[in-house]
């Protein structure tokens, strides 16, 4: 046997090695992998339970020398299961990543370089209330003065009026109220934000009813969560689950709830009728906080589309 069939003989026996290594202990991999992130717990999260899922798919399979040809498979198999195309893609990143490291250890071949993600839709995946919709909203939860009634008015309107997520009004502290240049704010733990840096301005029409619900509550303190359960007397403070069960629920309650209308309806709401009330796009993505001004102009297009449609247009 000469040289290069040696060679290549070793290199092939290394593959199998390599092959068997990684089948016997995908799971201790993935963990070595997501002790191995410099990323937030919530990321590490998010990555651990999308290559568990790969992991899992794997296995049902038998695949012992997964390929390239496996990874577009399990990519057809996302599809299949009908998941939203950003989940698909934050798993094929997950994917992505995590070969990059075992090829970067000398584990296993960088099998998924290049997979790419699904493209994104255009415009937005959840609706938007009409004026008259938040004023049914509004009006119906309002008729109640019950301390969960209060909770969910200021909460609901809160959301309405300033465009924050489920996670930043979750995040939110009693403390965070304040004032900066004349104006009533709230500091906020925004999205992929390590800290309260950012704020949104809380007009009369937004702080009043949040202060109704806190002096209805009492005892409030500083560091207590903004909103809470009151479910029990331990003073939880309410969770993105929790929030969007209760936005769910009195969407439900007046008839509006679709699955086109949720929790992060609000916050398409609080960018379109701002617009449409005459606001200025760059304090619109402000206060919704876009990093990309290419964000907040979907808005801008959605409404000039509806305004402006061609369709308006064609008489016969």
């Amino acid at each position: 046997m000469n040289n290069l069939a040696v060679a290549l003989e070793s290199r092939k026996e290394a593959v199998e090695l390599e092959v068997l290594e990684l089948n016997n202990s995908l799971s201790k991999r993935v963990e070595q992998f997501i002790i191995s992130l410099d990323a937030k717990d919530t990321t590490k999260d998010a990555y651990k339970k999308a290559l568990r899922v790969f992991e899992a798919w794997i296995i049902a399979k038998g695949y012992n020398n997964p390929s390239r040809e496996t990874i577009l498979e399990y990519k057809q198999y996302l599809q299949e299961r009908s998941l939203s195309p950003l989940t698909i893609t934050a798993y094929l990143t997950a994917l992505r990543r995590f070969f990059i490291y075992l090829e970067g250890i000398k584990v296993y071949p960088n099998i998924a370089k290049d997979i790419k993600g699904l493209k994104r839709p255009r415009g937005f995946m959840k609706d938007a209330l009409t004026k008259d919709e938040v004023n049914v909203l509004l009006g119906a939860i309002a008729e109640s003065k019950d301390l969960n009634s209060l909770r969910d008015y200021a909460l609901i309107n809160l959301m309405l009026r300033t465009g924050l997520r489920t996670i930043e009004v979750s995040r939110a502290l009693i403390g965070d109220i304040g004032r900066e240049n004349g104006e009533t704010i709230l500091r906020i733990w925004g999205k992929g934000r390590d800290s309260k840096d950012e704020l949104v301005i809380l007009t009369l029409a937004a702080y009043k009813p949040l202060l109704e619900y806190l002096e209805a509550r009492q005892e409030t303190k500083t560091r207590e969560p903004l909103f809470i359960s009151h479910s029990n007397r331990s003073k939880e403070t309410l969770t993105t689950r929790s929030i969007r069960r209760i936005i769910a629920d009195r969407l439900k309650s007046v008839g509006l709830k679709t699955d086109r209308l949720t929790a992060h309806s609000l916050r398409h709401t609080a960018g379109t009728i701002a617009l449409s009330n005459g606001a200025d796009l760059i304090g619109v993505k402000d206060m919704l906080r876009h990093s990309n001004i290419n964000t907040t102009m979907i808005y801008t297009h959605n409404l000039n589309r509806i305004t402006n449609g061609a369709e308006k247009f064609i008489s016969f």
